[in-house]
């Protein structure tokens, strides 16, 4: 973009702004790292594809006239080494990706790669690949350069096998967890420690000395992890304070293990979100996270959100992608499945058994398995699903104990009793900010 003052030279037609006339780019570049032979400035406008990044330019490239090279003036400082935020190791530029990459796509922008070109690669799996400005967006890279940067070789492994059956977790080493096999009956009391959501019908490590639970696939979540929403490798933080957070991601309340780095806080389920992300409501096509400069509307709950997973294929969009599959709740004495919607003409009305309201069948939903019910998913598990019970919340000074709901006068099945009272609940925040 030129300058408000510029010079310019009509009979050719050149235009030279202020920045480029008190500091012109050289007229010639010799760096290995980028070319083998010397590229030389072409001054003009003229269209061009960069051997670089594959991208089509219009002015001004370096040029090897030895070989016919043409590469973006940003393009020069690419970085040779980088961490980018959707994949476990390293990724590395190179001038061409090569015949290897013919069949590949992007590892962030999902498009297909042009294998003449340059980009960047991981060394340790073959055929993942990606765009030189994909890799180095502001949305993936953290704006490192790792060359001659030794890669820290670091224990992520979250558990140690004692025996078959028996795992030491690294959040509870002083006890073992052994192993407890699924067709258990539905138990909304227990509880995983990790992501606080209940166990249900599925294989869970149990604590040989206490209470602690933890699902198997909850107990294989790494201490370490690159995540889609943040350009730094997060942490996971056992909580043991049981401290209340909101998840950056979904915005909900959580007092469970978090993925952390800084100010940023992903809950367990947020956290452990991966690519491709296969969802049961979507199980022809995986999903991807890419990054965009606007809210998107998710396709089922029609909430406008910055963080979406998307079906490339379908062009659909998810924001509800961790909510639970089965849940428990007070007015029925069986487990609710989560159900994908039903289809945009489908006729007659559907009440929620909870709170007596329309619901909209073709956004997601909660129904018993009669398929007679179709229950808002708000009202089925409230503003403190994400609290764990017999824990200690505190918001704006106060103190509350997170409570199973046993009886019938709320809706919700987590409620907050206030401390110091014999029977003073709350069931949303609405209530705390009014009582």
């Amino acid at each position: 973009m030129i300058d408000r003052n510029f010079y310019h030279c009509y009979s050719c037609n050149f235009t030279l702004d202020m920045r480029c006339v008190l500091n012109p780019p050289p007229q010639s570049v010799v760096d290995l790292k980028v070319h083998d032979h010397q590229l030389t400035l072409l001054p003009r406008l003229d269209s061009f594809t960069c051997n670089v990044c594959g991208l089509k330019g219009d002015q001004s490239p370096y040029a090897c006239f030895h070989c016919g090279f043409m590469i973006h003036q940003d393009c020069l400082v690419l970085p040779r080494v980088i961490n980018v935020n959707r994949h476990d190791h390293r990724v590395s530029r190179t001038s061409v990706l090569g015949d290897g990459a013919m069949n590949s796509v992007c590892g962030v922008c999902r498009k297909k790669v042009d294998w003449t070109c340059g980009g960047f690669s991981c060394q340790r799996c073959p055929g993942y690949v990606v765009h030189s400005k994909c890799a180095t967006s502001r949305y993936v890279w953290n704006g490192k350069e790792l060359e001659g940067v030794p890669e820290e070789q670091e224990d992520i492994e979250p558990y140690v096998v004692i025996d078959e059956n028996t795992i030491q977790h690294f959040s509870h080493k002083e006890h073992y967890l052994r192993i407890h096999g699924n067709g258990i009956v539905y138990e909304d009391n227990k509880r995983c420690s990790a992501c606080t959501h209940p166990i249900g019908i599925q294989s869970f490590y149990g604590c040989m000395g206490c209470d602690v639970s933890l699902p198997k696939n909850c107990s294989e979540f790494p201490k370490k992890k690159w995540h889609v929403l943040h350009n730094e490798r997060l942490t996971l933080v056992t909580n043991k304070e049981l401290l209340v957070f909101h998840c950056d991601a979904c915005h909900l309340m959580s007092n469970g293990f978090m993925y952390k780095h800084g100010g940023t806080d992903l809950d367990m389920l947020c956290g452990s979100v991966y690519e491709p992300f296969v969802h049961p409501s979507h199980p022809h096509h995986p999903l991807y996270y890419i990054p965009t400069e606007k809210e998107v509307e998710c396709s089922f709950c029609k909430k406008f959100e910055p963080y979406v997973l998307w079906c490339i294929e379908d062009d659909c969009e998810f924001v509800c992608a961790t909510l639970p599959q089965v849940v428990k709740h007070i007015t029925y004495d069986h487990p609710l499945s989560l159900c994908y919607g039903e289809e945009e003409n489908a006729s007659g009305k559907y009440w929620c058994d909870i709170c007596e309201k329309e619901t909209d069948p073709t956004y997601w939903f909660y129904t018993c398995k009669d398929q007679h019910a179709t229950l808002h998913t708000r009202c089925v598990l409230g503003e403190f699903a994400g609290l764990m019970p017999r824990s200690i919340a505190k918001f704006w000074g106060e103190s509350y104990e997170v409570v199973l709901n046993n009886s019938s006068c709320c809706i919700y099945p987590i409620i907050l009793k206030v401390l110091g009272t014999s029977a003073t609940y709350i069931c949303s925040m609405r209530c705390a900010t009014s009582f």
